[in-house]
């Protein structure tokens, strides 16, 4: 999951909830105390999706830059081998574009 759909999602989830809570809000409902409860646990819900959604992109984002100094490294420590496989890759490319 990218950073967009989690985004996305986060926001389609805040307007699913803001639109219950707007439902929920109709002063015809405030005798029910199960309402009152349901507000609660909407409120509960949404507070722990947030904190999930942001520790999730923290890992992604610490796994991206985890995997960028890998290969910032790999790249330090072996440039011939680099150089040989961005070599390969043109050259196979090459070959593709020529057939056509």
């Amino acid at each position: 999951m990218t950073a967009s759909d989690s985004t996305t999602t986060q926001g389609e989830l805040e307007k699913l909830v803001s639109d219950l809570r707007g439902l929920l809000a109709s002063k015809d409902l405030d005798s029910f105390p199960e309402i009152k409860v349901l507000r609660q646990r909407l409120d509960d819900g949404m507070h722990t999706v947030r904190e999930s959604a942001v520790r999730a992109a923290q890992e992604a984002a610490r796994q991206a830059k985890d995997a960028a100094l890998a290969a910032d490294r790999y790249a330090h420590d072996e440039p011939w081998r680099v150089a040989g496989a961005a070599l390969a890759v043109g050259a196979l490319v090459g070959f593709l574009l020529a057939r056509r």
